[in-house]
């Protein structure tokens, strides 16, 4: 992936829908040239405009990160993960969950159109998984989907692979990438928020645990299910946090603005115990 970002002005190529909640957006132009291959499931940040159609400014990127110009509206920011790169087709694509009108990103994807703009930095992002592990744990929801395809989809067919998934309903599950050892179940919230779901809790904590395998945790999604599996992982399996990629992407009944600063707490907490289980 790219050591140094930079943002790219983009523009809707095809819009699929994939379920009643999430459109995949597909985006094209000359500007995708040299957009890193492999990078699926890699975050990248949409800086969306005011309003569909409207080009969003861009930042230039220093060593101290973006530099807007002066006097500028800078777009709102909103970070999501890379679903499918074709270089060979200048695609990339993007899952959107649709929620209404009360998100940005979720209003701007319900409303685009194929030649609206959109800007894109990235991509970026933690490892996805630990490729030297023996088996697989990959917990999500739709916001995690794109992850979650992404890390079936590189790892090899000798891997023995988990993959616990949550929707809100029936109607949001999706076909997985086909991998003949991988072992996946889906659960439906029926209604229920996502914040005070347990299911997918439930669901590791009831697992038969292969305590003789090493083994690599992909978890991603809601904050409260995110934080309450990664500590039931390490408290009670012994998961250390190095073998996690455990990133909690949304807050329910949060925007991303308010949550910015609790996920980062979250994160940096995550971090210093893993550099603390590797030094000790």
């Amino acid at each position: 992936m790219s050591a140094r970002p930079r943002a790219r002005l983009l523009r809707v190529s095809r819009i699929d829908e994939r379920t009643p909640q999430m459109r995949r957006i597909a985006l094209g132009g000359e500007e995708l040239a040299g957009f890193p291959s492999g990078c699926e499931g890699a975050h990248i940040k949409l800086l969306l405009p005011a309003a569909p159609g409207e080009v969003p400014v861009l930042p230039q990127f220093g060593e101290h990160g973006p530099v807007w110009p002066e006097g500028a509206a800078r777009p709102v920011v909103r970070t999501y993960s890379v679903a499918r790169f074709d270089a060979d087709a200048g695609e990339l694509e993007i899952d959107i969950v649709l929620h209404g009108d009360d998100g940005p990103a979720s209003r701007w994807a319900s409303n685009a159109k194929v030649g609206d703009p959109l800007g894109v930095a990235g991509p970026g992002g933690p490892e996805l998984f630990r490729a030297d592990a023996a088996r697989h744990l990959l917990i999500g929801d739709p916001s995690s989907y794109a992850l979650i395809c992404a890390v079936i989809a590189r790892l090899p067919a000798q891997a023995r692979i988990d993959a616990l998934l949550e929707v809100p309903d029936a109607s949001e599950i999706q076909p997985l990438p086909a991998h003949p050892r991988l072992q996946a179940r889906w659960f439906s919230r029926e209604g229920e928020a996502a914040g005070a779901s347990r299911r997918l809790l439930e669901a590791v904590r009831a697992m038969p645990w292969p305590h003789a395998e090493t083994v690599s945790i992909t978890l991603a999604g809601e904050s409260a299910q995110v934080v309450a599996i990664r500590d039931l992982l390490a408290r009670e399996r012994g998961v250390p946090r190095s073998m996690m990629y455990a990133v909690p992407y949304w807050k329910d009944r949060w925007d991303e603005e308010r949550y910015h600063d609790e996920r980062h707490r979250i994160m940096d907490a995550f971090e210093a115990e893993a550099e603390q289980g590797a030094s000790a």
